[in-house]
């Protein structure tokens, strides 16, 4: 690849002004496809013990019925963005939104567990092709900086309010109707999003590829594929066994390779060298250290008010909602602070303020924790968030020409999700490995009897049913016994859980504050060497894509 002459005419950008005049409308439209699929990574959450008495699933399965939708999302994300910049992306968008919609129905009428995961994992295919377009799109549309990163702050909000908005979401469907509800909501909002897109949203895609690059797609789905799987197995084989080991070593070996031939070849599906411009690196990192303590807050919050507080669906989903409110006000207000003091300033402030939440959460954890201390938890933890996803989003989306938007934009998506796979798998197995260690030292010597204590490790709802068990047949003071050593072993579990989070998110900060640039430096330089020295694109690079209506 190479830069053309100085002396060349640019390319002509063709254009439908009314795309401009509507792009608002735009963004309204991507936000809403943005919504749908972000929500379906935590609404389900709620709906696990439904699908234990409804489905019988197990433990085993109640995990995959979560991930196999995130390893499947995860993996193709980098290889969707690249076919959205070759294809045009919003084609892609509207093929990506009709697999998801049907799939969702598909995944509604399940029978068994194993379909359910068969059919989760298919809307993951579906979510990957759609997700990234979003963003690609919304930067070729929204040209000038300013209004991009205003645009790109509503976007980013919109993420980070489906994340905490799914548990209530979810608790609400499962107050009305039956489990299946929380996939078949998908689809009337899928079926909108399709009928919008087509009317007003305009496609882009980047001239300048000129070959497919089949290798490149498969090491990339391949190796994102396994470094997940890895990641999400890593609590049941254990982090230091035969399986994890070769499984990261394999992840490791399908990068590596992917990084070499992408390298060697004219036309790459993605040009590693942007990882060698900082401001592009540095925000991928924020982002996957912010959501890495996201999810892996909300996989234990949620627990906690069901099982501990003895919260019902609905009320455990409505005590997250200031989560979501105070993570949708900062995002706005992020892109004007960054204006005024800086990119780096507000990213560094913004992940040290979620440090100050887990600290709270983990200080005052206990079975009896007023709700307002929680709130004031939530304030510093989503705050954080909001001044973190819109800065570092439009560090990434700004570091390229528009013309490569959509892997950009899966860069972006990619360090989102396996930040939150590594939180849920991380967090959650420091979690586990407390509660179970604690637990089992609490009923070690007492009549409960081994079996019943095995079943209690192995998860807070089934210690739950055991407790119920021996109130029934010894007593109400045996089952207060163990629902107090319940509950204390959770709340010791979730402070350990809450020190990784801290500690996860200040070497968020110390990276962010080492290498993220002050400020974007807004030329137009050519398109190679923008990939090197962190310019902003403006006009110059926008010409390479071509915007047309649809």
């Amino acid at each position: 690849m190479s830069a053309p002459p100085a002396s060349a005419a640019p390319p002509t950008l063709s254009t439908n002004s009314s795309a401009h005049r509507n792009r608002w409308a735009i963004l309204g439209v991507l936000c809403l496809a943005v919504f749908v699929v972000v929500l379906d990574g935590t609404i389900v959450n709620v709906t696990l013990p439904s699908l234990v008495t409804e489905l019988g699933a197990s433990n085993r399965d109640l995990q995959w019925i979560v991930d196999s939708y995130v390893l499947v999302f995860a993996g193709l994300l980098i290889a969707a963005g690249s076919i959205g910049d070759r294809f045009g992306r919003k084609g892609v968008m509207q093929i990506g939104l009709a697999l998801f919609g049907g799939f969702s129905a598909l995944a509604a009428l399940s029978d068994s567990p194993t379909e359910l995961i068969g059919w989760r994992a298919a809307m993951g295919v579906g979510a990957a092709l759609l997700f990234p377009a979003t963003l690609a799109i919304l930067v070729n549309v929204f040209t000038a900086p300013k209004e991009r990163a205003v645009a790109i702050s509503v976007w980013a909000a919109t993420a980070g309010v489906a994340v905490a908005l799914g548990p209530v979401t979810g608790g609400f469907l499962l107050e009305h109707f039956w489990w299946g509800s929380v996939l078949m909501i998908n689809v009337p909002v899928v079926i909108l999003a399709i009928v919008a897109v087509g009317r007003i949203v305009p496609t882009s895609r980047d001239a300048t590829i000129h070959r497919f690059d089949p290798l490149g797609t498969v090491l990339s789905i391949a190796g994102i594929g396994v470094l997940v799987w890895a990641v999400i197995e890593g609590p049941e084989h254990g982090w230091a066994s035969g399986t994890s080991i070769a499984a990261f070593a394999l992840a490791a070996v399908l990068l590596g390779t992917f990084v070499t031939w992408e390298r060697r070849i004219d036309h790459p599906m993605l040009d590693v060298r942007v990882f060698s411009n900082m401001r592009f690196t540095a925000g991928s990192l924020a982002v996957t250290f912010a959501f890495f303590a996201l999810f892996g807050f909300v996989f234990v919050v949620t627990q906690y008010f069901q099982f501990v507080r003895g919260y019902g669906t609905l009320e455990s989903g409505v005590r997250t909602v200031p989560f979501a409110v105070f993570t949708g006000s900062m995002a706005p207000l992020s892109q004007k602070l960054a204006s005024r003091f800086g990119t780096k300033a507000i990213v560094v402030t913004g992940l040290v303020s979620m440090a100050a939440g887990f600290l709270i959460a983990s200080l005052s954890a206990a079975a009896d924790t007023p709700y307002s201390i929680v709130v004031v938890a939530m304030f510093f933890m989503g705050g954080g968030l909001g001044l973190v996803q819109a800065p570092a989003t439009e560090s990434i989306m700004g570091s390229l020409p528009p013309a490569k938007a959509g892997v950009g934009s899966a860069v972006n998506d990619t360090a989102r999700e396996l930040g939150g796979t590594l939180g849920v798998a991380i967090v959650g197995s420091v979690f586990s490995s407390i509660y179970s260690a604690r637990l089992g030292d609490a009923l070690a010597g007492t009549p409960v009897p081994p079996e019943a204590v095995g079943i209690a490790q192995e998860s807070v709802g089934a210690a739950k049913v055991v407790a119920e068990q021996a109130g029934v047949q010894v007593g109400p003071d045996a089952a207060n016994f163990i629902n107090d050593a319940i509950n204390t072993s959770f709340i010791d579990g979730w402070r350990v859980g809450s020190w990784v989070s801290v500690g996860v998110v200040l070497l968020g900060a110390l990276v962010a504050w080492r290498f993220l640039p002050a400020r974007a430096v807004e030329s137009t330089p050519d398109p190679v060497a923008e990939l090197t020295d962190g310019a902003e694109t403006d006009t110059a690079d926008e010409t390479e894509a071509t915007l047309v209506s649809a």
